[in-house]
């Protein structure tokens, strides 16, 4: 699908993508290269990390992996400095490592519990955290005057109201949202960095969907249930954060981009459209 932005709108910029090696967070790799970026992905797992870059270098963009664990300080710093030494510069980092299964609340054990915390919110926040002297205005690879940096942090809707047997990701979800908006307020107010997420809904060919959808239910009837009627893909994600990496979401800041197609919204239609206007034409004549 043929991408709505100009070709060199992140000319010159260094993005860092965790979870960068497959699925959504590759597909946002790839698009961002597309579009002028060089590109650093941080993973923990090697053969997956020089699949992935291979295949963006063979695209012509300039590309490097990292073995990484979000939740080690020491990896954390170590990504973010080789990625600068890399490439003389960081302007852009996108949170996108994350962990999910589905399991009930009585079989979680608080130590899978915590992993699910560490990985998605504790990761977060240490590589926001270990980043910043790169991407604040004024740090060791920008100039004061192009301002600071843009983080994205890949969210979800879950806690938004409550979902069955994602307890732990609800609440690691809901963090991840509580640190977009709190570095949003602090880190534009003292660094001109712009901090916002994206909230994806089920995206069709990712490891994610078929792990969290049980085999026996068919994931094409799933469309049935979606307000468009079908499920998303990596490259609606992926245009998302291009909206808000480059210029054209210049003036956005401390927000999660909802990005399910309205799923988060609906409900299963209790009455059908023609049950309805019975009922509607069966009213008392009213003023109001």
């Amino acid at each position: 699908m043929d991408s709505p932005y100009k070709a060199d709108i992140l000319k010159g910029k260094v993005a860092l993508l965790t979870g960068g090696g497959s699925g959504i967070g590759f597909e946002i790799a790839k698009q961002f290269g597309n579009h002028g970026a060089s590109i650093a992905i941080m993973g923990r797992r090697q053969q997956v990390l020089d699949s992935a870059v291979s295949v963006l270098q063979s695209l012509g963009i300039q590309a490097v992996g990292f073995v990484g664990d979000v939740r080690k300080k020491d990896d954390a710093n170590r990504t973010v400095e080789s990625t600068f030494q890399h490439f003389g510069r960081l302007d852009i980092l996108v949170n996108g490592a994350a962990g999910n299964f589905l399991v009930s609340s009585e079989d979680l054990s608080p130590n899978g519990f915590k992993t699910v915390m560490d990985i998605d919110s504790v990761g977060t926040f240490t590589m926001c955290h270990e980043a910043l002297k790169y991407l604040k205005k004024d740090g060791l690879g920008k100039k004061s005057s192009e301002g600071g940096g843009i983080i994205l942090n890949i969210s979800a809707t879950l806690h938004y109201t409550a979902s069955w047997y994602q307890i732990h990701v609800s609440a690691a979800k809901a963090a991840v949202d509580a640190i977009t908006r709190n570095l949003a307020l602090e880190w534009a107010t003292d660094y001109d960095i712009k901090v916002n997420g994206i909230a994806p809904g089920p995206i069709g060919n990712t490891t994610g969907m078929s792990n969290l959808v049980p085999k026996q239910i068919d994931i094409g009837a799933m469309d049935l249930i979606m307000p468009l009627f079908k499920l998303g893909e990596k490259w609606d994600i992926a245009m998302a954060a291009l909206y808000l990496a480059s210029n054209a979401g210049k003036y956005v800041n401390g927000t999660t981009l909802v990005v399910d197609g309205g799923l988060w919204l609906s409900r299963p239609r209790y009455l059908p459209k023609d049950v309805v206007k019975q009922f509607s034409t069966g009213l008392p004549n009213s003023k109001l």
